[in-house]
């Protein structure tokens, strides 16, 4: 079986607490025979933090399907060409969002559009050293997709202008709002089956584990789907069972009950 993991909310919470439990479910997974990976909407330059790479994962699905990793090896690595990020970011800069381009090395924002942003706040803790500017690093950009925070924006028009280019999961909840832009083609659930192509294994013997409606995708893919006790109702009715709470063991629970351990 090939396990894919979601990172916030199912491996670890929002101050990157790992459970004890999560810990020894992986490590007992893959000594039974198991492939465990991690499938993150995340570009790679922000999964760098060393407990969570120290689980030991088999390999990483990142940036939504955009890149991949097998045994510390890449594998696949799309990026938006020259041309499209030129597109990309002038029609967000003309509508207004605040962009941050995410590659597998560094991830590029104008500090200045994310004042008192809790989420860039954490990026600039955990890995300032792979932040770099977007307007003072034009001809270096490599990027896999885009996140923007689009509060005050004519985010309609800009999402019209890259309807060609790439899928939006947005996030319009309470203050956030937020939209991932994703290159069309491309998801977490690709991201399974392009990692099944690559090791000649069937998807139907895939789980994956998430909480988040961008999951859905990878959900959606796999041949087991659950989803975790905190997730949102429009997640737990796409999935085939619903586990307890993270740090109620939820990880250890799930995989338990699929005789993963």
């Amino acid at each position: 079986m090939f396990i894919f993991f979601d990172i916030d909310g199912t491996i670890w919470d929002y101050k990157n607490y790992i459970p004890a439990s999560t810990r020894e479910a992986i490590k007992r997974a893959q000594s039974n025979g198991h492939k465990c990976f991690i499938n993150t909407g995340r570009a790679r330059a922000f999964v760098r933090n060393e407990e969570l790479l120290g689980l030991g994962f088999d390999g990483i699905v990142s940036a939504c399907g955009c890149m991949i990793e097998y045994d510390r090896k890449v594998v696949f690595n799309r990026f938006v060409n020259r041309e499209d990020a030129v597109r990309t970011v002038g029609s967000i800069r003309r509508n207004g969002l605040k962009p941050i381009l995410e590659g597998p090395e560094h991830l590029y924002l104008d500090i200045d559009d994310f004042k008192g942003n809790l989420f860039v706040e954490k990026i600039m803790r955990e890995i300032s050293h792979r932040v770099l500017s977007i307007s003072g690093n034009t001809e270096n950009w490599q990027f896999n997709k885009v996140s923007c925070d689009f509060r005050n924006a004519d985010s309609d028009r800009c999402f019209e202008e890259l309807s060609d280019l790439y899928d939006f999961i947005v996030y319009d909840e309470h203050d956030e709002k937020v939209v991932e832009m994703v290159p069309k083609g491309f998801s977490k659930g690709t991201g399974i089956l392009e990692v099944c192509k690559l090791l000649n294994a069937d998807p139907i013997n895939t789980m994956a584990i998430g909480d988040s409606i961008n999951d859905r995708a990878m959900l959606e893919t796999a041949g087991i789907s659950v989803a975790m006790g905190r997730s949102s109702d429009r997640v737990k009715e796409i999935c085939d069972h619903t586990t307890d709470m993270l740090e109620n063991d939820g990880i250890w629970k799930a995989l338990e009950k699929f005789d993963i351990i």
